[in-house]
C-alpha cells in the first residue's frame, strides 16, 4: 500500500487543487493512504478533515522579508520544522511527497530531499512562489497550470478542477442554471463575479453601469460576494446574488464573464470556453496579471487593470463588445484552446511517475 504526503494550504487556491488531486488519486488507487501536511491557521484546517483526509500540522513559517527578530529566529525554526517533517516521512512510511505551494510545502520538499523521498509539485499560478521554486530544483516532476509559467523541469498539466466543473455537461446545466437564476433563454448572459468575498471595483463599476449593459440586449447574473455589497436597482434582466453555492451553474449560463484572474477562476473559465473581461486583483505580488496572460495572448480574454475598470470604462467599452456576437464567439473558441478539463488526471499521472522513478536504479527523482 502506497502512502502519499500532500503538502500545501493557506488559501483556497492551494487547497482546492490539492483536494481534487487527492480525490482522483484515491479513485484510481483505493487502497492508498493520503496524508495532508498543512498548518492549523489555513483553510486546510477545515477543508481537509471535512473531505475525510488526515491533516498533520506544522508551524506556519513565513520567509522573513526584513532583518528583525523573526529573521534571527528563522534558521533554527526552519531546521526544527524540517526535522519534524522528516520524522513524519519515516514514521508514516511516506513513499512520495506531493506539494502545492504555501507554507507547508517548502519544509516538506527539504525533508523529502534529505530522506530521498521522491517529490512531485503543482504550481497553480503563472508566477511561482518561493516554495515551489525551491522544490523544483529537486525533482523533474513539476506540473503547471499555465504555459507561461517559468519553473524548472515543468510541464503543463492544467489545474486539477473540482468534479462539478470537470464533469459539467453544458446543455442540461445551462437549462438548470437558467431556471435557478430566473433567466430568459432567448438572451445572452453576462456573469459578473469577484470571488466568494467579492471585488469592490468590479461590483461598483458594474452596478453603476447596469442600464448600459441591459441596453445592449444582455441579461446579467451579478454575484457580489459577502464584503462588497451593492444596491439592487430592481431592473428586469439584472439578477443580483450575494453568494452562489452552485457556481458551476452560474458558469454554465455565462456567454461572457467579468471576473478577477485567480488561477482557479481562469482555469474554470478556460475549461468551459467562457470568454472574459479580466480585472486582476492589484494587491499581492501581481500574480493575477501574470495568470491572465495565456488567455489574453490566445485572444480569449481582455485584460483591464483594476484602476482602469471604472463605470466610465464599462459604459464606453463594454456595450460595443456585447453587441458583437461574432467576436464573442471567436473569443470563446480561443479561450477553450488554453483550457484543460483533465488536470486532476494529468497531475496524478505526474505523481505516479515520480513514485515510479524511485524504483528505477540510477534515476533521480
Amino acid at each position: 500500500m502506497t502512502t502519499y504526503l500532500f503538502a500545501g494550504g493557506g488559501t483556497a487556491g492551494h487547497v482546492n487543487p490539492l483536494l481534487a488531486t487527492a480525490d482522483r488519486l484515491i479513485q484510481r488507487e483505493p487502497d492508498a493512504t493520503v496524508l495532508v501536511l498543512g498548518t492549523s491557521e489555513g483553510l486546510e484546517a477545515r477543508l481537509v478533515p471535512d473531505r475525510g483526509y488526515e491533516l498533520l500540522t506544522i508551524p506556519r513559517l513565513p520567509l522573513p522579508r526584513r532583518p528583525n527578530r523573526d529573521a534571527l529566529r528563522f534558521p533554527a525554526r526552519w531546521r526544527e520544522t524540517v526535522a519534524q517533517v522528516r520524522s513524519i516521512l519515516r514514521d508514516r512510511h511516506v513513499d512520495v511527497v506531493v506539494g502545492f505551494g504555501g507554507y507547508a510545502s517548502a519544509p516538506a520538499y527539504r525533508a523529502a530531499r534529505l530522506e530521498k523521498v521522491p517529490i512531485a509539485i503543482h504550481e497553480q499560478n503563472a508566477k511561482p512562489g518561493f516554495a515551489n521554486r525551491l522544490g523544483a530544483r529537486w525533482t523533474r516532476f513539476v506540473g503547471t497550470t499555465f504555459e507561461s509559467t517559468k519553473l524548472a523541469h515543468s510541464s503543463v498539466v492544467g489545474l486539477p478542477l473540482r468534479r462539478e466543473i470537470e464533469e459539467l455537461e453544458l446543455p442540461p446545466a445551462r437549462s438548470e442554471g437558467r431556471a435557478l437564476f430566473g433567466l430568459d433563454h432567448r438572451m445572452p448572459t453576462l456573469l459578473v463575479t469577484g470571488g466568494s468575498t467579492g471585488a469592490r471595483r468590479i461590483n461598483e463599476s458594474v452596478s453603476r453601469s447596469v442600464a448600459a449593459i441591459l441596453g445592449s440586449g444582455w441579461q446579467v447574473v451579478h454575484i457580489t460576494g459577502s464584503r462588497s455589497p451593492v444596491a439592487d436597482p430592481g431592473l428586469p434582466g439584472y439578477h443580483l446574488v450575494e453568494y452562489c453555492d452552485r457556481m458551476e451553474l452560474a458558469l454554465a449560463v455565462a456567454d461572457l464573464a467579468i471576473s478577477r484572474a485567480g488561477a482557479g477562476t481562469l482555469a474554470e473559465l478556460a475549461a468551459l470556453g467562457i470568454p472574459a473581461v479580466l480585472v486582476p486583483y492589484a494587491a499581492g505580488n501581481g500574480e493575477q496579471a501574470y495568470n491572465a496572460q495565456d488567455a489574453v495572448n490566445a485572444g480569449g480574454a481582455i485584460l483591464v487593470i483594476d484602476d482602469a475598470f471604472t463605470p466610465e470604462y464599462v459604459q464606453a467599452e463594454l456595450p460595443a463588445l456585447l453587441r458583437n456576437p461574432a467576436l464573442i464567439a471567436d473569443m470563446a473558441a480561443r479561450m477553450v484552446s488554453v483550457g484543460v478539463r483533465d488536470g486532476a488526471d494529468r497531475m496524478v499521472d505526474l505523481v505516479l511517475s515520480a513514485l515510479d522513478s524511485a524504483s528505477v536504479p540510477g534515476q533521480v527523482a
